[in-house]
């Protein structure tokens, strides 16, 4: 199957609840995704793919590392693949996981702006390299869909160029970002993945 591209939008998203008019506004309660249970259902690759990108993409630019981590696997998520594979799965997610994302958020947002004002002309992915990894697989206890190779076609000036988003994995069918920079990495430092003079190639299909 060819690589899909999904023309990008600027959009907001924006909610309101109407307080009655006796009593103090209500509280929303939001639920931690990874409390909940993983299911099978494949993520979808239309809107809300899109949405993610899109607000992944406004937080390298901006260099919004604590809005960007909002959208990483979550930290209860992991601790249910990896408790009892590994000896400190949190202290691994703290100090590998979000560790390197935070430093690759920061080194996309100087590699993106490097040569001046960059504006996203679409996002490249290819459909057919998405795969369910079983439980057992790439030391998880829990099975997930995992998406490499997302690219981020940009723009300066007249020029196009990309980068790549190494891995995004699912939890209860949505996607979220595993690895922003290539995984594993020449160094422990922030790494922008596959950077290209044009709109180089999605994937490749593998890994987990």
């Amino acid at each position: 199957m060819s690589a899909l591209s999904l023309v990008l939008a600027a959009s907001a998203l924006a909610s309101s609840l109407d307080a009655p008019a006796s009593t103090a506004a209500p509280t929303t309660t939001t639920i931690d995704p990874g409390s909940l249970s993983q299911t099978s259902v494949e993520p979808s690759f239309g809107a809300p793919l899109t949405h993610q990108m899109n607000a992944l993409w406004t937080d390298l630019r901006t260099n919004s590392v604590a809005r960007a981590e909002s959208l990483f696997f979550p930290r209860s998520a992991y601790l249910k693949m990896k408790t009892g594979l590994l000896p400190n799965p949190s202290a691994d997610y703290a100090e590998r996981l979000i560790a390197f994302y935070e430093l690759d958020v920061t080194a996309y947002h100087r590699y993106l702006l490097s040569g001046g004002a960059a504006t996203l002309v679409r996002v490249t992915f290819n459909r057919a390299d998405a795969a369910w990894i079983a439980p057992g697989h790439c030391e998880n206890l829990i099975g997930y869909w995992h998406l490499p190779g997302v690219r981020f076609v940009y723009r300066h000036a007249r020029k196009e160029f990309s980068v790549a988003v190494a891995s995004l994995i699912s939890w209860r069918g949505v996607w979220y970002v595993v690895h922003l920079g290539p995984n594993p990495r020449p160094s422990d430092v922030g790494t922008v993945d596959s950077p290209s003079s044009g709109p180089g190639t999605p994937g490749p299909a593998g890994g987990c």
